[in-house]
Formats: C-alpha cells, structure tokens, sequence
C-alpha cells in the first residue's frame, strides 16, 4: 500500500495540526519569498541583461572588456549551486535584514542568485529582436538610450515575461532548498515534519502545494507572453 493510499485510509489529513496550522503559513512564505524575489530580480536583472546584449560585440554600444567582465560574474553567479550560495553570503544578508533566518533572510540570496539566470534570459530575447528594426531606428538618428527602451526592450517583451516566468519557477524550486537551513516556506515543513519526523502525509501535502503553484505561475506566464508576442 502507497503512502498516500494509506494516509487516505487512516483519514489523517484533516487531523494533522501541521497541516492545518503550519501549511497554510508555509504557503504564504513561499508566495512571499518568490513573489518579493521575482519583482527584485525582474529589477535588477533586466539591466544586467540590457547590459550584456548592449555591450556585446553584436550589441548597439560595443564594448569587449565590459561584457566579458559582466559575464564572467554572471557565469560565476550561474554556476555555484545555490544551497552553496545562500551559505556563503549568510553575512551579506545579515547585513540588509539584520538576521539569517526566515523568509525575509531568504529573500537575499535568492535575488543574488536568480540575478544572473535572468540576466541571461534576457540577453537573449533581446538578440532575438530583428536587426533590421534596430538598424531603421538608428538610421533615423535615434539614440542608443532610445533604441533601447522603444525598440529592444518592447520587441522582446515576450520573451522577457516567458524568461521571467521560467525564472519565477525555478525560485520556487530554491524557495524548497532554502527552508532547509531555516528559510521558511512548504520546504522548511517538508524537512522538518515531512522527512524527519516521517510524516508522509505532510511531505504528500507540500508536494502538491509546491506542483500547483509552479503550475499557476507557468500558466499565467505563458498566457501573458502570448499575448504581449505581435510576431
């Protein structure tokens, strides 16, 4: 017999105080983090992006030793797991929110470590703009600023919010990796009820929780892309 069937049999889900007092919370910091996360890396990420394309060789303001030391931080960035990441920053985000622990700490280190995902996202979908259009705008004496902000930027619109979405879903992945060393969220009561204490009803609920929401967020952001993508 699976765990969940013998859960349903024993008729517990109703009759756990965890799942009906620390869950509900649980999904709020959850929300909390990746929403307050996804806003502060859309921010920020978007002109690193903006940065990385631009100065690229191929980009409107070519300058090589710009993008290569921007991307060799966002590579950096990239590459270390983010488990690693939050441990390793842990006096940074001390520094901006005075504590470590809880969902406002972990905030910090998923920003720091989303930045440079989307970073590239971005960059991407702005190499995905038409050259053409890029090139009619600047034959019209348009600025490098403008080109940028009523060109580039509303051409890749579309895939700005498809990469942000894919972004968002991944913080809540990170939001489950933070709450096991005191982040908070469905993660922190999966570790801690769910696994340690072996109470697989807790871990069947976090679960589906964590599924329905990355399935609302991929949802949602798929809808909204389609309908900013005029091509």
């Amino acid at each position: 017999m699976t765990a969940l069937t013998t859960v349903a049999a024993e008729g517990r889900w109703l009759d756990n105080d965890v799942i009906r007092q620390l869950v509900p919370t649980a999904v709020w910091e959850t929300l909390a983090m990746t929403g307050l996360a996804g806003v502060l890396t859309a921010l920020l990420g978007i002109p690193v992006g903006v940065l990385l394309y631009t100065s690229s060789p191929g980009g409107t303001s070519p300058h090589p030793t710009v993008h290569r030391a921007l991307g060799a931080v966002v590579n950096v960035g990239r590459s270390l797991p983010f488990l690693i990441l939050m441990i390793a920053i842990i006096p940074f985000t001390r520094f901006v929110v005075g504590t470590s622990i809880g969902w406002q700490a972990a905030v910090v280190p998923l920003t720091v470590g989303a930045i440079p995902f989307y970073a590239r996202l971005v960059e991407t979908s702005l190499r995905e703009v038409p050259a053409g259009k890029v090139e009619a705008v600047a034959m019209m004496g348009a600025t490098r600023r403008e080109i940028t902000r009523k060109v580039l930027l509303p051409e890749a619109r579309s895939g700005l919010v498809a990469g942000l979405t894919t972004t968002v879903i991944a913080l809540i992945g990170y939001t489950a990796m933070a709450g096991a060393i005191g982040g908070g969220g469905l993660g922190a009561v999966a570790m801690s009820y769910g696994y340690n204490r072996f109470e697989s009803d807790v871990m069947i609920v976090c679960v589906a929780l964590l599924v329905v929401i990355v399935t609302i967020v991929q949802v949602v952001g798929d809808l909204v892309a389609r309908r900013l993508d005029h091509r």
